[in-house]
């Protein structure tokens, strides 16, 4: 028997308003067909005055604990990725651990950004095979919508606003049993122009906005993928052929096919909602996971693998059986 953590539910949260390509084309000096051929998005949601980054983790949250079919104070560790807090401080962890009401275990955020899922993963796995908690809730949730820059068009119709959840649970199975195989985990800061925010609470005193050279990160992001990807695999002897499915972080359909021709995985083994929400950011993994599990695509005893890739630059893999 191995110590594991393993998946036992799922949830994610967008919301109320969906946006429209035609829509953004009225307010923002694009298209639809200059969208569509550039990044795959159709549509995106985004926030209203009574919506946040926590009201967002929160449902996500209450969702994926319905699937489980636990009650929230079994839950002793909380860990959320976003790069969008309610506040500085206290972490918005804090504030989803008060809602679901299962104060007194731990509780705190991570800052990765579009990896920050990723992270946040393997740090409860870590965590639960050690002893630290018997169940963990992790979370990404974002509201991009509030440190774009909306007269740049380049960068604002590629985002929108979500969250997704997982419940983990530490349980001996067998070899060949479900839980989280292997992570792997990179940074590197040298890449830190590339995709950034021009602000901050210690240098301009301001939340600051979204900049990106898209052409320099897409380049980045297809090797970076592919070859985390591989880590992750070669860690348990596997190859791209035993793949059940691939669930990648959304941000352009480009990078998705570019990635898994790489890799030679077959396009319709990549689960895709990029269209339908746009780059969630730490969110667009759990959002797009919950998805695939909830229409059926992803069914336990399948082999799964999480990647993504963001600013600083990020970027990690997880390998799961469900």
């Amino acid at each position: 028997m191995t110590r594991r953590s393993v998946l036992i539910g799922t949830g994610s949260a967008l919301p109320r308003r969906a946006v429209s390509n035609a829509e953004l084309a009225k307010q923002v000096d694009t298209s639809d067909e200059w969208i569509v051929e550039r990044t795959g998005i159709r549509n995106r949601y985004l926030c209203g005055a009574d919506e946040n980054t926590g009201t967002l983790a929160i449902a996500a949250a209450k969702a994926a604990i319905t699937a489980a079919g636990i009650e929230p104070g079994s839950i002793g560790l909380i860990i959320l990725a976003t790069a969008t807090p309610n506040q500085t401080f206290p972490a918005t962890a804090t504030i989803v651990q008060h809602a679901l009401g299962c104060n007194g275990g731990i509780a705190f955020d991570v800052a990765a950004v579009c990896s920050g899922f990723l992270y946040a993963l393997s740090i409860a796995d870590s965590m639960l095979r050690t002893g630290m908690a018997q169940r963990a809730l992790v979370i990404g949730a974002e509201t991009f919508s509030h440190i774009l820059d909306w007269e740049d068009r380049t960068t604002c119709v590629l985002f929108g606003d979500g969250a997704g959840a997982v419940i983990l649970e530490a349980q001996d199975v067998a070899d060949d049993g479900p839980g989280i195989l292997a992570c792997r985990l990179h940074a590197d800061g040298a890449h830190n122009d590339l995709l950034y925010v021009d602000g901050g609470p210690a240098t301009t005193g301001t939340v600051g906005h979204l900049r990106m050279k898209g052409r320099e990160v897409f380049r980045h992001a297809v090797v970076n993928l592919a070859e985390v990807l591989g880590e992750v695999l070669d860690d348990v002897g596997l190859s791209p052929s035993d793949i059940d499915w691939v669930v990648p972080h959304q941000a352009n359909r480009r990078i998705l096919d570019a990635t898994a021709k790489k890799l030679g995985l077959a396009p319709e083994r990549v689960v895709v909602t990029v269209d339908q929400h746009a780059n969630t950011s730490a969110a667009s993994v759990p959002l797009a996971l919950d998805t695939a599990v909830r229409d059926g695509r992803i069914k336990p005893g399948d082999l799964v693998v999480l990647e993504a890739m963001g600013g600083g630059f990020t970027w990690g893999a997880s390998l799961i059986r469900i």
